[in-house]
């Protein structure tokens, strides 16, 4: 009896958690939608290793490139994205020191909210861009704006000053001020030079764009990660072609098949999608609204497609992409 009792609470209290957050989008109580929501938070967590270390990370996380916000008002709901995340089992925040303000506003917010240690910051730093700034200034600058005293991953942010960074980063590294450290980029013109720098330095992770609207990265990053036993974060995962990947589906009814995988929305097809293939670790939808954080999340729970359900998915997304 007591373990029904504790059940029946957590259950409530997720309802009541996702309910606050839907409210906050939609002005009025969708039972029905909340019930789902509340029945996906229950699904298990997917959560995939790094290669280098075995830590395994939650699927999907959140980007973070239109945090540059100045005043507290227009805070407040970004601070509501990162609490949300915590509460929901999420943990990855990706940011730049190339996003404004993004970094100093994500370490208000986790200093004012205290959870810091539920998260895993990423940020990226780059030579070019910063002026005359010391690149080991510029780098440990991001320690004082994210207000902590280590980063879970530094990356060198588009390729830019990888020579002078990397080894620097290295340093950091072994101090134990960073945890991981790898290379990102959002443009498939720089693939070439990314994996030449795969190819001859030990990194932990690389991020890159690819979704199913844009899987160039299928034909040659993704495996060359695998076969370096690199860690793969994945930005622009509703990216496409012509518009995102969500403007085209929009309209479109959800497919029955969707069930199979546990997903409820177009956007968690698309990221499940993301996070099946084997090479890839995790996603970061840029998010800063809760009620996209608590969709998006769901993806990260229940199952994946399979190599069969991947194609149809393909197959779908191919059928309204190109009228």
């Amino acid at each position: 009896m007591a373990d029904s009792k504790h059940h029946l609470s957590r259950r409530d209290a997720i309802r009541l958690g996702l309910a606050a957050g839907a409210g906050l989008a939609f002005g009025r109580p969708l039972h029905a939608q909340v019930d789902r929501l509340v029945l996906q938070q229950q699904l298990p967590l997917i959560t995939k290793p790094v290669p280098s270390t075995g830590e395994r990370l939650p699927v999907v996380g959140i980007g973070t490139n239109r945090f540059s916000v100045n005043t507290p008002e227009e805070a407040a709901p970004l601070c509501d994205v990162l609490r949300k995340l915590s509460e929901l089992g999420g943990k990855i925040v990706d940011t730049a020191r190339g996003y404004g303000r993004s970094e100093i506003v994500i370490g208000e917010c986790l200093s004012k909210i205290g959870n810091r240690k539920d998260l895993f910051l990423a940020t990226k730093y780059s030579i070019g861009g910063q002026g005359t700034q010391d690149p080991k200034a510029g780098l440990n600058e991001a320690f004082t704006r994210l207000q902590t005293d280590r980063i879970d991953l530094m990356m060198v942010h588009n390729l830019g000053g990888t020579e002078t960074l990397l080894p620097l980063m290295r340093e950091l590294k072994q101090e134990g001020r960073f945890r991981y450290i790898g290379i990102s980029t959002s443009s498939d013109r720089q693939y070439e030079p990314l994996m030449e720098i795969m190819k001859r330095e030990p990194l932990d992770f690389i991020e890159v764009d690819y979704s199913i609207g844009n899987r160039n990265a299928e034909q040659s990053i993704l495996p060359l990660a695998q076969e370096r036993g690199i860690a793969v974060l994945v930005n622009v995962p509703f990216g496409g072609r012509r518009a995102t990947v969500l403007q085209e589906a929009a309209g479109k009814p959800l497919p029955d098949w969707a069930k199979e995988i546990d997903a409820t929305s177009w956007a968690q097809v698309f990221l499940k999608y993301i996070v099946s293939h084997p090479a890839v670790t995790a996603t970061i939808p840029g998010t800063t609204k809760v009620e996209h954080a608590i969709d998006n999340h769901a993806a990260s729970r229940g199952r994946l497609p399979d190599a069969a359900m991947r194609r149809r998915i393909e197959q779908a997304y191919d059928s309204f992409a190109n009228t």
